[in-house]
């Protein structure tokens, strides 16, 4: 199973997920919280907490479209969640939402700004 389908499945047994600290995973209800569930949990860690980061950029990225209605696009930088690469999580409206892994030894912020600005990306 994988951390988006145990996510998926956590949902669906209406328990909810947040994440805490960036490294915490906090579950409620806690009478719903099975030992087995735990274990469970505590195998695919990593990938869970990896899953809720990608879904909270989404959902800023989201976000500032939703506050900015005259924004085409917009975008987050990630630079703690992976040692090697910053990740750059782009929405453009009506269209669709990605993520770029680009390795932090050749990112440059404002050549990402430039290539977004020139409307390089559709």
């Amino acid at each position: 199973m994988e951390a988006a389908e145990i996510l998926e499945y956590l949902r669906e047994k209406e328990i909810q997920v947040k994440l805490v600290d960036n490294n915490y995973i906090d579950l409620l209800p806690a009478e719903k919280i099975t030992n087995e569930l735990i274990e469970r949990l505590r195998q695919y860690k990593p990938a869970i907490i990896a899953e809720l980061k990608r879904e909270e950029r989404r959902k800023k990225v989201l976000m500032m479209l939703e506050d900015n209605p005259d924004s085409k696009r917009a975008f987050v930088t990630d630079t703690e969640s992976d040692p090697d690469n910053v990740i750059l999580t782009l929405a453009i409206r009506n269209q669709y939402s990605f993520e770029m892994l680009i390795p932090k030894h050749k990112y440059d912020p404002f050549v990402a700004l430039e290539i977004i600005r020139k409307n390089r990306i559709h």
